[in-house]
């Protein structure tokens, strides 16, 4: 198989939670510490950082690949979803997996995979740690697929675990209340592993501290310890908390592990983390007069945050392109949007998009006014030619919305 044939089995023909939601997801880890004694461990044979959390685990697992890479590291970077190709998920110091590691993995292992039912994320998490073994990274960061206790990734003894944030997200698997989800999440505080909590709260907190005591972790609360940071090539407000938890985790880092990462390397990797790591869709700006931004934020807690950038922006009129999955609490979000915009109604091209006539009558019931399209490139194709050079265009809802835009456009 090449390439395109290979990708397309893996979506095709095994679960995946990007395509499907809840049929794709496990309840245990039996399958995929078979799978890790099926590659000889390969997760065994390196160091990690693991990285959970309702929002910014994204962005922070990116940060601390740029600044570790600005130390001179070999990083191996493991994240999802991806936005245009799988290889997205897989890097290395910023480079993608090639083709033909991918396809040649699937080929080797493929009779295994299909005898043992390997969902996609599984198949996918066993790629990334064969491949960083194989190509002997210094450290890789390891980013948490959904939740965490039950998560393929979690197999890892990591040098430092980190919990960004919790927020109400994915409560088909986690539990719909702030502590059962921060129950799961928890789940990767490891034995004698320090762990770094970026953002808590109330309900969130004791269950942390519980798990840390439990597990005799030293734990850490970004912040109440971190007060200063440092600028970023990520400007949407979201950064600041996902800056303190990366300069919290270089502190253990530093102090626990034969690891050196200097004040300028936190400096000057915060400063490229796109160009370093190639991290897209984070309040980034596609286009100037009128001026373009499109964010991945899709759950209540990250909306709320870029809505309110947002209304910070100098503009003459707004211009909303939205679309959703179809397991989205749309009671929670759509209040937080302003009635005196433009929408353009779409549904990702995914199984799982909302069809966009049911966003936009469930729109309407919070006075949330605008016309539906067959496509994202439709809608935001009308909402640009319906915009003066004053206006401001936002395109979001749903991380497979911003897939679908022209992303590495120079601005």
């Amino acid at each position: 198989m090449n390439y395109q044939e290979t990708t397309n089995w893996m979506f095709n023909q095994l679960p995946m939670y990007q395509l499907q939601g809840a049929s794709a997801y496990k309840k245990d880890l039996t399958n995929v510490n078979l799978l890790a004694d099926h590659l000889d461990n390969p997760h065994k044979k390196i160091k990690c950082i693991h990285v959970a959390g309702t929002n910014g685990k994204g962005s922070t697992s990116h940060m601390l690949a740029s600044i570790l890479q600005e130390a001179g590291y070999k990083v191996g970077l493991y994240t999802s979803p991806h936005l245009k190709d799988f290889r997205e998920r897989i890097k290395i110091n910023g480079a993608e997996i090639s083709e033909t590691f991918v396809c040649e993995f699937i080929e080797q292992h493929k009779a295994f995979f299909e005898e043992n039912d390997m969902s996609f994320f599984e198949m996918s998490v066993g790629l990334a740690f064969d491949y960083f073994a194989k190509e002997k990274v210094d450290i890789a960061i390891i980013e948490v697929g959904l939740g965490g206790r039950l998560d393929a990734t979690n197999i890892i003894t990591p040098l430092i675990s980190v919990i960004t944030n919790i927020g109400i997200d994915h409560v088909q698997f986690l539990g719909n209340t702030l502590e059962s989800i921060a129950t799961e999440k928890a789940g990767i505080i490891k034995p004698n592993i320090p762990v770094v909590i970026g953002e808590y709260t109330p309900e969130t907190q004791p269950v942390f501290l519980a798990k840390a005591k439990e597990n005799k972790a030293e734990i850490y609360f970004a912040s109440d310890l971190i007060s200063e940071t440092y600028p970023s090539d990520l400007i949407g407000d979201y950064q600041e908390h996902n800056k303190k938890t990366v300069i919290q985790t270089f502190k253990i880092l530093n102090e626990q592990t034969d690891f050196k990462v200097s004040d300028e390397n936190i400096k000057s990797g915060l400063l490229h983390v796109v160009k370093n790591t190639g991290l897209l869709g984070r309040w980034q700006q596609l286009d100037t007069n009128p001026k373009v931004i499109c964010d991945t934020a899709h759950n209540k807690n990250g909306l709320e945050i870029v809505l309110k950038q947002i209304q910070k922006e100098t503009f003459n009129h707004l211009h909303i392109v939205l679309g959703v999955v179809n397991d989205k609490e749309l009671d929670e979000v759509l209040p937080l949007f302003p009635k005196n915009a433009t929408y353009y109604f779409c549904k990702p091209n995914i199984p799982r998009g909302l069809d966009a006539s049911l966003l936009q009558e469930k729109a309407l019931q919070f006075s949330l006014i605008g016309k539906t399209y067959n496509s994202v490139a439709e809608a935001y194709s009308v909402a640009q030619n319906n915009s003066t050079k004053d206006d401001f265009i936002y395109v979001g809802g749903s991380t497979f919305v911003v897939a679908e835009l022209p992303l590495n456009k120079e601005v």
